[in-house]
């Protein structure tokens, strides 16, 4: 297979399997905490390096873990279980994530050393295959799974994420939304909805928005209610809110179900929107967080 066959394929298994779930009423990135079984809030992790994955990724492994029913979110390669003097156990099932990068080839060299412009640069994506720690044997003991914080009206922790941003955030008024033309935030007070926590949730998706203003990611903002671009960005707002959350400890009971239809249309016309999503809002999550990006998908 080419490596370009290999992307499409890959595209197209990947979107299937997010249509599938949304065609059911189920969002894959609430699952971690929607789902009364055993797996605990959190990003997935690599057992290894001790890194989050990203993009995709978060998707594909939420999903292994709630069908798994793991009581964890941490994965590693065959190799890394070997390095870490344990190994996965015999007719043990892998779980498929994704690497994405970018590369010259050879003939975009030669055709740059000739003309002296810029050589082309070519995105690629290539398959791993991880297991969870629990298929494995004579690895060193679990930590402790992530405990979530006891219920207040306010959670200091996740104020001052927020408040680190410096995002201008109005309280007031009966709707949420993030204005691109005066860059500024509004939100309903807490009191105004049914269950506090989910004040958080819709603050955190707001802020995904905010990231995307032209002085900070640069997202395409032209779209208008009901169109391909408003779902998208609309996509990429509610990953990073939902990859917000499982990194802060917030359980939310709510999810935007607004737009399913017209992410289904996105989705279904375009197998690499969703990576192109949820890449798009791991950058928005890692600026909210005050990091700085993270390079490659695959940890």
């Amino acid at each position: 297979m080419t490596a370009k066959a290999n992307a499409q394929s890959l595209h197209d298994t990947v979107t299937a399997r997010i249509i599938a779930e949304l065609e059911q009423g189920r969002f894959p990135w609430a699952q971690p905490w929607a789902s009364s079984g055993p797996t605990p809030l959190g990003l997935p992790q690599n057992a290894s390096t001790g890194r989050t994955y990203s993009g995709i990724n978060i998707l594909l492994l939420w999903a292994a873990a709630i069908e798994q029913g793991r009581s964890s979110q941490r994965w590693l390669t065959y190799r890394q279980a070997l390095a870490l003097g344990g190994n996965v156990r015999k007719r043990e099932k892998g779980t498929m994530v994704v690497y994405a990068d970018t590369f010259v080839p050879k003939a975009e060299r030669e055709k740059a050393d000739t003309s002296g412009d810029a050589a082309r640069r070519v995105g690629f994506l290539k398959r791993f295959t991880v297991f969870h720690v629990e298929q494995c044997e004579g690895l060193a003991a679990e930590p402790d799974a992530l405990q979530l914080p006891g219920w207040s009206e306010i959670l200091p922790h996740v104020e001052a994420v927020i408040s680190a941003t410096r995002a201008d955030i109005r309280i007031g008024g009966s709707m949420a939304f993030y204005s691109t033309s005066h860059d500024f935030i509004q939100v309903p007070p807490q009191e105004a909805f049914f269950e506090p926590i989910n004040w958080y949730r819709t603050k955190l998706h707001e802020l995904g928005h905010w990231t995307g203003h032209a002085s900070r990611l640069n997202r395409d903002f032209s779209g208008r209610f009901g169109d391909s671009a408003y779902a998208r960005e609309e996509l990429v707002a509610e990953l990073c809110s939902a990859f917000l959350c499982a990194e802060l400890g917030v359980a939310p009971t709510v999810r935007h179900a607004d737009y399913l239809g017209s992410w289904l249309e996105v989705l279904k016309g375009d197998n690499r929107a969703i990576f192109q999503a949820a890449s798009l809002a791991s950058k928005a999550a890692e600026l909210v967080m005050g990091r700085s990006g993270s390079g490659g998908s695959c940890a």
